[in-house]
Parts: C-alpha cells; sequence; structure tokens
C-alpha cells in the first residue's frame, strides 16, 4: 500500500476584536512573516517543535539578531528546541530604531505568541548571539514575564539597569578566545553578589557560534531550574541523565589537562544540581583540584595574562580616543606596531598568552567600529576621524577589502588622491582583482581618470580602463 508522508499541520484559532481568522501553522518548520498586529508591518518568525501538541504548556524561547535576520538566528536554535522541547519566536528587529521600540516590539511578540499557543508564563527565556545577546540580556530587566536571558558571546548590555529585587536566570556561552570572555566572569561574580541563578558555559576555539550541545545546555538549564522552583514537575531521569553528561565533561577536562576548565565547570554544576542533589562528593573534587600543584600553576598564568591584558586595554582605550579626537595619523604606526605585538601573543605556544591575543584583537576592533558608529552618528560627520579609523581597520583587519573601499573613496572626495592612490595600491598587493568594483567607488570619478589611478591598476591587473596620456610639450 502505498503511504503519503504529510508534513504535521497545526491550527490555530484565534478570535479578533474585528473578526475571526483561522491560522494554519507547520510544525517542524521555521514560519516568517508573521504579522505581530494586524495594523502594522511588524513580523515575526516562529518555530513550533514536531512532537507539539495543544493539551500542555510549553516553553518560549525569544531569539533576537538586531540586524533584522530573524529567521536565520531562529535557524541555530531550532535543533537544541526540537530536543529540548521549546517553541521559538524572533521579532524582526532593527538596529536603525530605538531600543524602547525594539523592546515594545518583542513585548508585543510574546503577547502575541502566548495568544495562539499554550505557553507556559513562568517559562519565557531571551536568547540571541553578540548584539543579539546583549539585547537578550536586556528583556528580563525591561519585561516584566520574561525569567532568564542565553547570551552567546557577548556580556551583560547594562550592570546598572540590574534590579536586585526582580532576578533572572543568566546563561552566558562564550569561547575564551572571545573578547568578552573577562567581562562575563566579571558579570558572573555580581549576579552572584545580587544571588541571581547564572551559568557561564566556557568553549574553546575562536568561532563565533559554540555549537548546538552548548544551545542545549542553555535550554537545559532553564528546565533544570524550572523544575527546582517547581514550576514544572521534576522528571528524575532527566535530572540524573544531564547530571552524568556534565560529570562526564568535568572527568574528560581533568583527564586532558585542563584543570581550570574543569573546576569552573564543577562550580557551575554546584549551581545547576544544588536543588536536587547532595553536593559533597563534588565539592571535595574540587577541593582537591584547588590543592592540586599544577592547578595552582595555571592559575596563577591565567590571572598574569587576565592582568596584562587588562593594562593593554586600557592603553588601547586611552590612545584611540586620543587619536581619534586629534587626528593622529602619525600614531598609525603605532598601531601597527601593537598589532604585531598582538600576533606574537597569538602565534604563542603558552595558551593564556594565545587566549590573550585572540581577545586583544577582537577588542581593539570592537574598540575602533564603536569609534566609527558614534561619528557616523553625529548631526555633521567629521571625516577627519572617519579616515583615521578607516586607515586604522586596514591595520586591524588587513585582509578586509571593506576599509581600503571607504578610505580611498573618503580620500578621493575631499580631494587627497596621494592618500587614494597609496590605499588603492595596498589593496590590489593584497590580491584584489575586481575590476569593476574600483571602477564604480563612490566619490572617486575625479581620481579614477587620474593617469597614476590607470598605472596602478595596470600594473597589478595587466589592463586599465582608460589609457591617459600626458601632453609633454
Amino acid at each position: 500500500m502505498r503511504k503519503t508522508c504529510l508534513f504535521p499541520l497545526l491550527t490555530i484559532f484565534c478570535t479578533l476584536s474585528v473578526f475571526s481568522q483561522q491560522m494554519v501553522l507547520k510544525k517542524g518548520e521555521i514560519i516568517e512573516n508573521l504579522s505581530v498586529n494586524d495594523s502594522t508591518e511588524n513580523t515575526y518568525s516562529i518555530y513550533i517543535p514536531k512532537k507539539f501538541s495543544m493539551d500542555k504548556k510549553w516553553p518560549l524561547l525569544m531569539v533576537f539578531d538586531t540586524e533584522g535576520k530573524d529567521k536565520s538566528a531562529l535557524s541555530m536554535f531550532v535543533i537544541a528546541a526540537e530536543n529540548e522541547g521549546y517553541v521559538l519566536a524572533a521579532p524582526k528587529l532593527a538596529d536603525s530604531v530605538s531600543l524602547s521600540k525594539n523592546m515594545v516590539l518583542t513585548s508585543k511578540t510574546i503577547e502575541r505568541v502566548a495568544s495562539l499557543l499554550p505557553i507556559q508564563g513562568d517559562r519565557i527565556y531571551a536568547a540571541g548571539e553578540d548584539t543579539g545577546g546583549q539585547f537578550a540580556s536586556l528583556v528580563p530587566i525591561l519585561i516584566k514575564g520574561v525569567n532568564g536571558a542565553m547570551s552567546i558571546g557577548a556580556s551583560l548590555a547594562n550592570r546598572e539597569l540590574i534590579n536586585m529585587k526582580e532576578p533572572f536566570h543568566f546563561v552566558g556561552i562564550v569561547s575564551k578566545e572571545n573578547y568578552n570572555y573577562p567581562f562575563m566572569l566579571t558579570d558572573a561574580k555580581l549576579l552572584d553578589r545580587y544571588k541571581f541563578p547564572n551559568q557561564v558555559l566556557l568553549y574553546d576555539g575562536n568561532g563565533e557560534w559554540p555549537g548546538v550541545s552548548y544551545i542545549e545546555k542553555g535550554m537545559q538549564l532553564f528546565t533544570l531550574d524550572a523544575m527546582g522552583r517547581q514550576w514544572i514537575p521534576r522528571d528524575s531521569t532527566y535530572i540524573e541523565r544531564a547530571y552524568q553528561e556534565d560529570l562526564a565533561k568535568v572527568n574528560q577536562l581533568k583527564s586532558i589537562g585542563d584543570l581550570l576548565w574543569s573546576e569552573q565547570y564543577i562550580t557551575e554544576m554546584m549551581s545547576m544540581y544544588g536543588a536536587f542533589k547532595n553536593m559533597d562528593s563534588l565539592r571535595s573534587v574540587q577541593r582537591d583540584l584547588r590543592r592540586n600543584k599544577a592547578f595552582k600553576v595555571l592559575k596563577r598564568a591565567e590571572n598574569a595574562a587576565f592582568l596584562q591584558e587588562s593594562m593593554l586595554k586600557e592603553d588601547y582605550q586611552y590612545y584611540m580616543e586620543e587619536d581619534v579626537y586629534t587626528y593622529n595619523f602619525n600614531n598609525l604606526g603605532w598601531w601597527n606596531h601593537q598589532m604585531g605585538v598582538i600576533d606574537k601573543f597569538i602565534s604563542s605556544s603558552k595558551p593564556f598568552e594565545k587566549q590573550m591575543g585572540h581577545r586583544l584583537k577582537g577588542f581593539v576592533n570592537v574598540l575602533a567600529e564603536d569609534n566609527i558608529k558614534i561619528v557616523l552618528s553625529e548631526e555633521v560627520v567629521d571625516e577627519d576621524a572617519l579616515a583615521f579609523l578607516y586607515m586604522l581597520k586596514t591595520i586591524l583587519e588587513p585582509d578586509n577589502y571593506e576599509f581600503y573601499f571607504k578610505t580611498i573613496s573618503l580620500s578621493a572626495k575631499n580631494d587627497d588622491f596621494g592618500t587614494s592612490l597609496f590605499y588603492l595600491e595596498e589593496l590590489l598587493k593584497k590580491g584584489f582583482k575586481d575590476k569593476e568594483k574600483l571602477y564604480g567607488l563612490e566619490n572617486t570619478a575625479l581620481f579614477r581618470i587620474t593617469p597614476e589611478f590607470n598605472e596602478v591598476v595596470s600594473k597589478y591587473l595587466e589592463d586599465a580602463r582608460y589609457d591617459i596620456k600626458v601632453d609633454e610639450n
């Protein structure tokens, strides 16, 4: 007999103030462009797990991307949501609008989803990566009823807004090579002092995304917390399986000699399972680790790296502010030297120096990008400051062609063809080949017809568009 495979459908009847509308949502797929409010153009995406049913309440994880890539952001959480049993929703945010407007949109999206689906009111959480993670950390502070935030690669957006009387659960996920790593450790200490439930999950490498297992663990932590607070029934099988997985991770870290990470993970485990189990055995393991000579050596080395990193960050912040304010183009050589110092750290055989090097590179780049945003946001753009920052970015990210283009364009706009020519040649030395892009750069119409421009293009790309002859008579 022939079998017909049908996608599972979820039919929802929602009574609106003006008319009754039937909405058909497909389980197991991301559904885009759903209207938040029938009178506006605001939209959101949603993901409903395949095992979803209307006869029980479900946790909701709101996912954020500040550049409006709601479907893309949601897709990174789908597998974990399927495995852990979460409904996902993502409003289409825009970085061009105010924080308050994006927060209102978030609140309305939560209301909309909760009106359509059986969402458990105590189990609404926020999540995001990078700037989306920072936004997520504000949601439990600014929207009542959101009880947790999962921030990937980003520290708390604003510590001063935290209300000690309104705690929320914070889960930070960060690479030890991410410049936010030390900041997130500081956040954890602050939240411990406020008695907020929190965990920091670390991962190796410089990749921006930690992988599905970490997203699952974040959702699992929210679920364990809900069980501990008796918002949902305790599932002893679920708890024991999670505990054994985490214990295996601690033992695996110990076996490869990563004693610091092992000790840190034990600390997180005690906050995860303290409501369910006696933690005396784990405390004993942690105590033995802290007394271990190898652990003490590693701890001193990490603290020394943190101290050096802190001092260098202060220098970089100070000099960047000064150089931007004074248009100190002469200091670009100093910045070039500093990038050489950072690259030496990255090439070091010492793991804490290597991690520090990656964090410093990320910090300086973000510092420069933040300054660019500030300059561009001013009513009258300071083009000299902008030119310095664009040139600085070619040093910080020498293989990122975007800032060569911006430097060439801005210099040509101000008739500084000498600077444009220098950065044009630097760009071509890097191997850039797109001739059409060069001849289409904004503000370079006069520069493109100069003999010097076309000679450089001919030198690296064989032939130029214009053959300019100079009359020698």
